[in-house]
């Protein structure tokens, strides 16, 4: 049995990935029917794609979590070392690890962007939110993305601290809160802010679309490079991460 059938059935074999997925749908429908579902007037015609994936941020986080456990679990009750034993190769287990984690992270992505889309166009019926730009399908299509490679940055760090609640911290805390706080460091924190990979993501994805009622999210002023070339620079932010990670791993005990 190949790898990464392996690494499915042990996935999919434990909760927290159900649950995961669960809360990740849950928050991405809900906050856009809350978003949507009571505009009126003008604030109904003001509406946009936008607004309606507000649960999409919080359901990546979600998905980061779900990511980060399937490794830090393997190491909190040893099951890593039997896995380790089954695959010499270090780097080829974790990396097919990574690939049913990020996959099934994609797709959530997916399922979150678009779900969310549907739900504010039902509520929000007086609004115009058809998927008429090629920035608009990116912000609903280029989730899944978005979604694989934050996976493989929550993966990597996972391995490095392997501890659950280190790993989560830090996950959480970095886009939400440090990635933020740089914008207070006098003269080079507004340049900071926008290297950071998590704003460069977001930069690929709001680029270019209409805020609405949320504001001028996506103009370009706000962002350091162009949406695919922060696309770009996120996924090297993912590869860096990962092969430092694997690198370590191969190096230390399991």
């Amino acid at each position: 049995m190949s790898v990464i059938n392996v690494e499915r059935i042990k996935l999919f074999s434990t909760r927290s990935p159900w649950w995961c997925m669960v809360v990740a749908a849950a928050l991405s429908l809900g906050l856009a029917a809350l978003a949507t579902g009571f505009l009126k007037g003008a604030d109904e015609q003001r509406a946009t794609i936008f607004i309606t994936q507000g649960g999409t941020s919080i359901s990546q986080m979600v998905m980061m979590v779900m990511a980060a456990l399937a490794v830090t679990t393997e190491y909190r009750f040893g099951t890593i070392r039997t896995s380790f034993q089954a695959v010499p190769q270090r780097a080829r287990l974790l990396l097919g690890k990574t690939v049913v984690v990020a996959t099934l992270a994609g797709l959530v992505g997916e399922i979150a962007a678009f779900g969310g889309w549907g739900i504010g166009k039902l509520l929000a019926s007086g609004a115009d939110l058809s998927i008429n730009t090629g920035a608009e399908w990116r912000m609903l299509a280029g989730r899944g993305i978005e979604f694989f490679l934050s996976a493989v940055i929550a993966v990597a760090v996972a391995i490095l601290l392997r501890h659950t609640a280190g790993a989560i911290a830090l996950l959480i805390l970095w886009p939400l809160a440090v990635e933020q706080l740089f914008s207070l460091i006098p003269k080079v924190g507004d340049d900071m802010t926008k290297w950071s990979p998590f704003q460069n993501a977001s930069a690929f994805i709001a680029q270019g679309n209409d805020g609405g009622l949320a504001g001028s999210v996506g103009d370009a002023s706000n962002y350091a490079l162009g949406p695919w070339m922060s696309l770009l620079y996120f996924a090297g932010w993912a590869v860096v991460l990962m092969a430092i990670a694997l690198f370590t791993a191969s190096k230390r005990d399991a």
